[in-house]
């Protein structure tokens, strides 16, 4: 039975007895109201939370609370308001006890809790560390988000299956690099002429077209159309693919073709294709090569792939291709034209020789070695020196094997398989307060490298020279400058603005015709490579909302329907956008608008959610229970803003909404795939896009223009969220309580991305546990 309400004060002075003073009165009279065992409006029950903040979930809600009457979400905007005295005397009185109980947990457990290596981690490691170039991230299983990021600690877990699958991995890479270690590299080298490549094999013939000499390929829709069997490669292993004299057909006004070279069985057992890369061919002939990792067997498939223009008839009855007594090039198709292609094996991260250093440094194999071996090899598997002790077992593993009569080799390969298994190389170890000289030039080179680190940090660490701020802000500078910093750019992409779910959901093609794998393959290029030069040369953090240039391709420019200057055959290019161009930032981008929509519709409180959490650092808290999803078209509604208004009447949703909303609204010109649009459905006939609102604080927008100016003057929010994000990331915990001066100090000194991250690195945040 709901109590009367004049019992509510005392009853709350009672239950808030052992709270701080100045914290009891406030509640009484602004939460408990909605708030209490009986309405508990949110989930929120605050009459039956407790003051012990040692308990990590009574503290996660006092900080929400605190943080909502910050904010000016709570009370709601309907509800009378405190007197701004009152609700600064409030904040205080909570927020010293909440930063006294935070400081003392970092102080005793640290804010990391055990890490271990994600599966891209453990991929690039073990090719760091062995020297092999086998891919290994898709044989590990998929490593659980926390806080937006995989390499956050709360979300992970080393089940037994886990680690069952880590000692399969590590078993093929030691397999491979012992075997190159002791027998030398393999070679393959052969060139493939265009009377090869035509030739016919089992099933359909679904292979190029054998015209003067050249192969062609046409804009043929059958799958696997543009196969060629006599590609087959004979063994696992990175390739690189020559094209030779590449010429376009029938080019566009632009002078150029565009299509995909792939790889796969190509055969419907095996229906999986492999992007090896895209073709620009050209008016002028070229050569075109390309460098991909290959499965036993498979082979290329080379096709026209833009979904713009008019495809080729098959010229046959069913499944199979007839290019017989016609001319596609006369009737107008586009193709695409070589005069053959030349398949290499190569071995990217390193020679045999090597791999042999890597796995035996300088010494013989000799069983007097053996000790040694494996002391040196331990030392750089665990990141930092290592003791007699600490090696002991593994020396034994391999001892025990040379007395049953195995050879070295045998011998070091079990050791060397017991250690790759061991908590000191899956994990990082570090100790509550400040990080060591290893364990900080590990947690470096995972930000940076996504990798162990390499010979010169650990020196410098051995001579307990790291940690000295000028000494770790020259090497901060050489990793962001050393190519393996394009791992950090992808594995933070993938993560931060969620790239590597662009495969997740496939455009509607009844809907958005003109969508095709050179487009998104286009899309995944221009945000990395956008990114990378924001860190390369030192942009300013508004870049991340608007700025006046990109990266384009003639496929992605006329896409985006841009009026820009391109090289034809130069792939993506920086350019100049014209004035007035809605595709500046980020968040005009087409792989964000991609990944932050279902592939059939749009949503203003996706987007709204992803910006405001990846790009303004907004923390959006899940919705109450028993609040229904949004969807579009929903009976009654013209238009998604039409539902979200009377979602926001629902006063559990209003004030979160009044945040979420606004950037959601000022992108719902782009439709699911990037194209700017006026209306909802085809042509007119739909409901007008609105994308007008108000930010949270009140400034008014009328479109995507007027939002970005707004918030490209917001550059200390903007460094602020961007901080939280990077510190999240390579620190593997979210951000503290606590850690929030050193994110407002950071983002009101520092408004350029690279110095943010060089300030973020040079911090106490992330150079404590």
């Amino acid at each position: 039975m709901r109590l009367p309400l004049f019992t509510l004060p005392l009853l709350a002075a009672t239950v808030f007895a052992d709270q701080p003073p100045g914290i009891a009165d406030f509640m009484s009279r602004h939460c408990t109201d909605c708030h209490d065992a009986d309405v508990k409006k949110g989930g929120l029950d605050l009459m039956a939370l407790g003051w012990d903040l040692a308990d990590g979930s009574a503290f996660e809600k006092w900080v929400r609370v605190m943080e909502r009457v910050r904010d000016g979400e709570m009370p709601p905007k309907k509800k009378p308001q405190p007197e701004p005295a009152d609700k600064t005397a409030f904040l205080s009185a909570l927020k010293a006890p909440l930063f006294s109980a935070d400081k003392a947990d970092i102080a005793a457990r640290g804010r990391v809790r055990g890490r271990r290596l994600t599966r891209v981690e453990y991929d690039h490691t073990l090719h760091d560390l062995l020297g092999i170039d086998r891919p290994l991230k898709t044989l590990l299983p998929e490593d659980r988000i926390s806080h937006g990021f995989e390499t956050v600690a709360d979300g992970q877990q080393l089940s037994q299956h886990q680690l069952a699958r880590y000692l399969d991995v590590a078993d093929l890479a030691l397999d491979e690099a012992f075997d190159r270690a002791l027998e030398g590299d393999k070679t393959f080298k052969k060139f493939y002429t265009p009377k090869d490549l035509a030739q016919k094999t089992r099933g359909n013939y679904r292979g190029p077209d054998l015209k003067d000499g050249k192969s062609i390929s046409w804009p043929i829709t059958l799958q696997f159309f543009g196969r060629m069997n006599a590609t087959s490669v004979p063994e696992d292993g990175w390739y690189r693919i020559t094209l030779r004299q590449v010429k376009a057909i029938n080019p566009s006004d632009a002078g150029v073709v565009w299509g995909t070279l792939r790889s796969g069985t190509c055969y419907s057992d095996a229906p999986m294709l492999y992007m090896v890369g895209l073709v620009e061919a050209t008016e002028e002939p070229r050569d075109l090569t390309f460098e991909a990792w290959m499965q036993e067997d498979h082979m290329l498939e080379l096709r026209p792939n833009d979904a713009t223009q008019k495809k080729a008839p098959t010229g046959a009855k069913g499944g199979n291709v007839s290019f017989d007594g016609r001319s596609l090039a006369k009737q107008g198709f586009q193709g695409i034209s070589h005069t053959g292609i030349q398949i290499e094996r190569i071995y990217p991260y390193a020679s045999s020789q090597q791999v042999r250093k890597r796995l035996f440094g300088s010494h013989e194999l000799v069983k007097e070695n053996v000790p040694t071996i494996i002391k040196d090899f331990a030392a750089r598997a665990f990141r930092r020196p290592v003791t007699n002790e600490q090696v002991a077992a593994y020396q034994g593993i391999a001892q025990g094997l040379l007395k049953e009569g195995g050879t070295v080799p045998e011998a070091l390969r079990a050791a060397y398989r017991a250690i790759l298994c061991s908590p000191r190389f899956l994990s990082f170890i570090e100790a509550p307060g400040p990080l060591d000289d290893h364990a900080l030039a590990t947690r470096l080179s995972y930000a940076l490298w996504t990798s162990m680190p390499d010979e010169e940090l650990i020196t410098l660490a051995d001579q307990g020279k790291l940690k000295e701020l000028a000494t770790l802000s020259a090497q901060i500078d050489r990793m962001l400058d050393d190519p393996k910093a394009e791992r950090f750019i992808a594995s933070f992409t993938d993560q931060w603005l969620k790239l590597n779910q662009i495969d997740f959901t496939s455009p509607d093609t009844r809907l958005f015709k003109t969508f095709d794998p050179v487009l998104q393959e286009s899309m995944l290029q221009e945000t990395r490579l956008y990114v990378s030069d924001l860190i390369k040369s030192d942009r300013s953090i508004t870049a991340f909302v608007d700025s006046g240039y990109t990266y384009l391709n003639e496929r992605l420019a006329r896409h985006y329907e841009e009026k820009v200057s391109l090289t034809p055959g130069a792939g993506l290019q920086r350019v100049k956008l014209v004035d007035g161009s809605v595709r500046g930032g980020l968040v005009a981008q087409g792989a964000i608008l991609k990944v932050t929509a279902d592939g059939t519709h749009t949503s203003p409180v996706v987007r709204g959610v992803f910006v405001n959490e990846r790009i303004l650092g907004e923390r959006i808290p899940p919705p109450p229970p028993g609040v229904p999803a949004i969807e579009p078209d929903i009976r009654g509604a013209v238009s998604i803003r039409d539902q979200l208004d009377k979602h926001r009447n629902n006063e559990s949703c209003a004030s979160c909404h009044q945040t979420i909303d606004p950037p959601g609204f000022a992108l719902e010109n782009f439709d699911p795939v990037g194209l700017w649009r006026v209306s909802y459905g085809k042509g007119d006939k739909g409901a007008r896009v609105d994308p007008s609102g108000r930010t949270p604080d009140g400034a008014p927008f009328a479109d995507l223009r007027a939002w970005q100016k707004i918030y490209g003057q917001r550059k200390q929010q903007l460094a602020r969220g961007f901080v939280a994000q990077f510190l999240t990331y390579a620190t593997g915990s979210p951000i503290r309580l606590s850690d929030e001066p050193t994110l407002d100090k950071l983002a009101t000194e520092t408004p350029t991305i690279r110095q943010l991250l060089k300030a973020s690195m040079l911090s106490e945040v992330f150079m404590k546990k």
